[in-house]
């Protein structure tokens, strides 16, 4: 496991990253074959065709007869008033993605993930979790999404409407990003999404897992890939390393109900060039254990794409709730310091 351990500089991509990744297996070879497909690789920030195709050689292999897997590890954290966060398991997955282009340019992204939590000490995968905050074992459901497809046009995308729940969606505007250039040839790209829409599961049903009626959500990625990358015509997926933070409310498995506070989400990424070979053996087996599709991407377009919430609100059902249960309560707010004597 020590090779998927990155130090903090080097998930942000800022010490010798062009180095590092000239150096991995598959780059050189994907550019001494003639791409399957055409693609800008002329860089202008403000050329929506130019980021329609440079983020979808980095969120996917262009060529339709690859797959791109990605891999993630990090912790998730609980954030409540009155007290230090605390740390509260590991969280450590992967996914699969495979791009079909369509008639206008556009791409359409077909992917499978899935994430699983881990023991702070072992770092292997759960099954059971002891809550600190309610004192009481619980069950621990992995995020599994398939699909989870949208499509990557030259017209910004309208956002997930996790199956119609968010309908807070955005006009149709030219597809721009946040890039920026970094140090050592390296080029630095930031997006996110910030959303509030209806809760899939609503306390009325669902009084321990949901954290309310509404969801509020942030989610922000940092990728790191190199200039000379991003110029290449003939590499049609940029091999990339960042990060992924995500603010949620408390994961509806925890059965914390309305419970003040919330998970916070902090982890690095990188693209796995080997593919399942490349991947921690607990996690491939992980993963096989629930179904061998979970090794492999989609090959056909298909849906609904939705969220953990949404999958979770279909796969579940509720726990029950114990006479006189209500939601943990977070500490009382401490004392106010005495005034100061000048």
């Amino acid at each position: 496991m020590d090779k998927f351990n990155l130090s903090r500089r080097e998930s942000l991509g800022l010490a010798a990253f062009a180095t590092g990744m000239a150096a991995v297996p598959g780059v050189a070879s994907a550019r001494s074959k003639k791409p399957a497909v055409d693609f800008v690789t002329d860089i202008d920030f403000k050329d929506p065709k130019w980021t329609r195709d440079t983020y979808a050689r980095i969120d996917g292999d262009i060529d339709p007869t690859k797959e791109k897997c990605g891999w993630i590890k990090g912790k998730a954290m609980g954030v409540r008033p009155n007290e230090k966060i605390r740390t509260l398991f590991g969280v450590e997955g992967f996914s699969f993605v495979r791009m079909k282009k369509l008639e206008d340019g556009s791409y359409r992204r077909m992917l499978r993930e899935i994430v699983f939590y881990t023991d702070l000490e072992t770092g292997e995968v759960m099954d059971k979790w002891h809550n600190p905050y309610t004192d009481e074992t619980v069950k621990v459901v992995p995020i599994a999404n398939d699909p989870f497809n949208f499509t990557i046009s030259e017209y910004a995308p309208e956002g997930p409407s996790y199956g119609g729940l968010n309908t807070d969606l955005r006009e149709r505007e030219p597809f721009l990003q946040d890039w920026e250039y970094g140090p050592n040839g390296t080029m630095i790209l930031n997006t996110g999404i910030d959303l509030m829409y209806p809760n899939a599961l609503q306390p009325s049903q669902w009084p321990r897992e949901s954290a309310g009626a509404m969801n509020r959500v942030s989610e922000h990625f940092i990728y790191v890939v190199e200039k000379a990358d991003v110029e290449n015509p003939e590499l049609t997926h940029i091999p990339h390393i960042g990060s992924w933070s995500r603010i949620t409310p408390w994961l509806p498995w925890m059965l914390m109900g309305q419970a003040e506070g919330h998970i916070s989400y902090f982890t690095h990424f990188q693209t796995i060039p080997e593919g399942v070979a490349g991947l921690p053996a607990h996690l491939v087996k992980a993963a096989r254990d629930m179904d061998e599709k979970w090794l492999s991407a989609p090959t056909e377009d298909y849906g609904p794409s939705l969220s953990s919430l949404e999958v979770y609100a279909r796969e579940q059902t509720p726990a029950p709730v114990p006479e006189g249960w209500e939601p943990p309560k977070a500490p009382p707010a401490p004392a106010g310091f005495p005034p100061r004597k000048d």
